[in-house]
């Protein structure tokens, strides 16, 4: 086998490698420097569903204790109530808006009083619904 010395080896010099790495490294630290990208439309709906979720669990109750179960709200705060027990904080950055009802009541047969949460973060906002004759819950 013959060695064609005239030519220059492929490949790169170990000075290449260690610009690039640097190149990489501080790329990588302004993305990571900018943090967690956030959405507040992505958290007003999380914060909806969280709602609905507590919804359809009072709604539940309701049907396995056969009796009454109350979800009390408040215009602008950032919790709910349900049947007079410890409030529960809603998660992210939303807070229950105008056009809330002021409180839902579910019945034992499944049905409910009817009425919306509707949570707002700035000028995004996202609604948990509540069929008065069904009592199921949807998020718009």
């Amino acid at each position: 086998m013959r060695l064609d010395r005239g030519r220059p080896e492929a490949g790169f010099t170990l000075l290449e490698m260690i610009v690039v790495l640097a190149v990489l490294g501080l790329v990588l630290l302004v993305v990571l420097g900018r943090g967690a990208p956030h959405s507040p439309g992505l958290d007003c709906r999380l914060a909806a569903r969280a709602v609905a979720q507590q919804l359809r669990e009072a709604r539940a109750d309701s049907i396995a204790t056969d009796r009454p179960v109350r979800v009390e709200l408040a215009e602008g705060a950032r919790s709910l109530r349900v049947d007079g027990r410890e409030k529960r904080a809603l998660p992210g950055a939303a807070a229950i808006g105008a056009g809330s009802s002021r409180a839902i009541l579910f019945r034992p047969d499944g049905g409910s009083s009817g009425g919306a949460v509707v949570l707002a973060e700035g000028s995004v906002s996202a609604r948990a619904e509540v069929d008065w004759l069904t009592g199921t819950v949807s998020v718009r």
